[in-house]
């Protein structure tokens, strides 16, 4: 058996030991995060630098991209030590099996019967879903604080260590996009900031869904948007080189592993379509870049229809602020995509219209707010069937 073949073959067996992407999610939608305060004493008691540890393991995994030996006993250490008790906790909270994944990698990477690139990857990629779903979880935290002003700004401040853990993946996006992510983010937190200081738990919101939303924007352009996702990557690069397209399609599977339990819960189909696409199963010469960005863009505008929705029957009230909020983001999230499909002018309109339906639910204009949400949800149905 050839080397690239065993290597290649090597990748699928594990596929089976990581499990179909988020399987454990399937039934998750917004996940509801319980109250973990025991679990997060016993996280802050050890007082982890986890961009230290996270910096030292992947700098020791890096070194197979340069040919050179890794010390997997190392990395092993490092992740049981310090970031295994953050995974479980996440993994708990979220319905999720990180931990299964990045053990069973790190186990294949040891034993050599997985690309050691790969590991990398896998490691990487997971672990930076788990600094992603800490944030969400501090955000909780901060909601369920809220008014014990001290702990609420100690929560915002760990969000934000978790955030410089990622900032790095945020500003690739922005090289490759000419997004503007990171001052996107930024002011998102500097919005929830602001919030605290005012008592305004509804600022809150609308800012911790500015942050939550360009993360799952930054996940998006890493793996389903046209040119530059993974499956763009990985679809070109099997041309010439499997062995390499074998690596862009894990790191494409691990980067979705974000974007999965979301997607499922408003998009099934779409979820699994892009799932199969990724999965290291699958024969990276048929992925179908054009079929994975059309899914994203079917799913990312159910889950905008299903946020309008939502603030149809809350009008009124706080939430329906926050959930149209909500689905203008998502609709910014396919953005480049939706202007590809409808032209120019008719995103513009379709941002000043989700724009303006923020403005009325927040005024409590329940007349105007039903004539808006009708118009939105009609467009984003539209764009859900020029996407198939």
């Amino acid at each position: 058996m050839s080397i690239k073949f065993k290597v290649l073959a090597s990748i699928a067996a594990l596929s089976i030991v990581l499990g179909a992407c988020g399987k454990a999610e399937e039934t998750a939608n917004k996940p509801k995060v319980e109250n973990k305060k025991e679990e997060k004493k016993q996280d802050e008691s050890k007082e982890i630098n986890y961009a230290d540890v996270f910096k030292e393991a992947t700098t020791e995994l890096e070194k197979a991209k340069e040919g050179k030996e890794v010390d997997y006993d190392k990395v092993t250490e490092l992740y049981k030590s310090n970031l295994q008790e953050l995974v479980k906790n996440r993994d708990e909270e979220f319905k999720d099996t990180i931990d299964e994944k990045i053990t069973a990698a790190l186990a294949a990477g040891k034993d050599g019967s997985l690309d050691k690139v790969v590991v990398k990857q896998l490691f990487d990629k997971l672990m930076q879903k788990v600094f992603y779903t800490s944030i969400k979880h501090d955000f909780t935290e901060v909601s369920e604080k809220w008014g014990k002003t001290d702990e609420v700004k100690a929560e915002v401040e760990e969000a934000k260590k978790y955030y410089a853990i990622l900032k790095t993946t945020v500003e690739k996006r922005d090289a490759a996009y000419g997004t503007n992510l990171v001052s996107v983010i930024d002011g998102g937190f500097s919005e929830i900031e602001k919030a605290i200081e005012n008592n305004d738990q509804l600022g809150f919101n609308l800012g911790k869904q500015v942050v939550d939303k360009s993360l799952m924007k930054t996940f998006y352009l890493a793996t389903g948007a046209l040119p530059n996702g993974y499956a763009t990557k990985a679809s070109n690069e099997s041309k010439t080189d499997a062995t390499l397209a074998k690596i862009e399609q894990a790191e494409g599977w691990a980067f979705y592993q974000s974007l999965y339990s979301y997607l499922n819960g408003h998009a099934p189909e779409e979820a699994a379509f892009i799932e199969k696409q990724f999965n290291l199963e699958t024969d990276v010469t048929t992925i179908d870049p054009a079929a994975v960005n059309k899914a994203f863009i079917r799913g990312f505008a159910k889950i905008a229809i299903d946020e309008y929705g939502e603030s149809k029957e809350t009008l009124g009230e706080d939430k329906a602020v926050i959930t149209g909020l909500e689905g203008a983001l998502f609709i910014d999230i396919i953005g480049e995509d939706i202007k590809s499909l409808m032209g120019e002018d008719a995103y513009k309109t379709l941002t000043e219209q989700a724009q303006e339906y923020v403005e009325t639910a927040k005024a409590k204009d329940k007349a105007a707010a039903e004539g808006q949400l009708n118009e939105l949800i009609s467009t984003l149905n539209t764009i859900v069937e020029k996407a198939k």
